[in-house]
């Protein structure tokens, strides 16, 4: 595939057709100024936004920071962090709606508890029927259990999100196996949501075939949050030119980069 044709392998999420498939959050930096600066470098298309920490509106005599992500440019992905019942979260999909004019998708996220930040799937499979039920268009957190995967896909979710590892550790994909069973299975788009630390871990759940990846600490809690936006780009789109390029086999031996065969040592 050439990098015309790379253009055109488009990530499709609900019906809309994005060119980026990094996805990137909005927290942990220093200011509005640099937020605009690491999502303009990340080259992302799809910006989430998490509506029980952020102003987009809900606080009028506050900094809206959709005043600096318009929604002219990015898809803006109201998400639930912070939420630790399928209650509270739905109460926030709905509130996210009102404030952004009918805008029905969401990320659902709901956690198990504060120190590990874990989804509590129980009450995240609750949040994702009532919310698909009420006509959101449910993008969805989740553990990298292939059985729960599949449940929430079969439930009408239009992606879903495993873990790659916990949120904000950036110890990487620790879970390369259950993610590869997860996307044998899957006909929605399997995005990597936690975990990745730095634009090596960005690149290996692309070459392993994710359909996108999605951060915010590995790039705002960076030495140098924009340049690392920069990298992330590169090493998302370099991962899935890997993937589609499809790597040379393992082999236990070497083998000569120059093949001896018909040359003037044989003859």
């Amino acid at each position: 595939m050439s990098a015309i044709d790379l253009q055109q392998d488009s990530l499709v999420i609900a019906g809309k057709t994005y060119q980026s498939r990094l996805l990137v959050g909005t927290g942990k930096y220093r200011d509005m100024d640099e937020t605009r600066e690491a999502i303009e470098a990340s080259g992302a298309e799809i910006v989430t936004v998490a509506v029980r920490r952020t102003n987009i509106g809900q606080n009028p005599n506050e900094p809206n920071l959709l005043d600096v992500i318009s929604p002219d440019r990015y898809t803006i992905l109201p998400n639930t962090a912070g939420c630790y019942t399928a209650q509270d979260a739905v109460r926030t999909c709905k509130l996210a709606r009102e404030l952004m004019d009918g805008h029905d998708l969401v990320k659902l996220e709901v956690l198990g508890d504060e120190k590990t930040l874990y989804p509590n799937i129980v009450e995240t499979l609750k949040a994702a029927e009532t919310l698909i039920k009420d006509g959101f268009k449910v993008m969805v957190y989740t553990s990298d259990d292939p059985i729960v995967a599949k449940e929430l896909e079969a439930m009408g979710c239009v992606a879903v999100m495993p873990l790659g590892s916990l949120i904000g550790s950036g110890l990487g994909i620790l879970n390369p196996h259950n993610l590869r069973i997860i996307m044998e299975e899957a006909k929605v788009p399997i995005i990597v949501d936690a975990g990745v630390g730095t634009a090596s871990d960005a690149a290996i759940a692309m070459e392993m075939g994710c359909a996108g990846v999605l951060m915010n600490t590995a790039i705002a809690a960076a030495g140098k949050p924009v340049l690392m936006a920069s990298a992330m780009r590169l090493a998302v789109e370099a991962g899935r030119a890997a993937y589609i390029a499809g790597r040379m086999p393992r082999k236990a031996y070497a083998s000569a980069s120059s093949p001896l065969d018909a040359t003037l040592i044989n003859r």
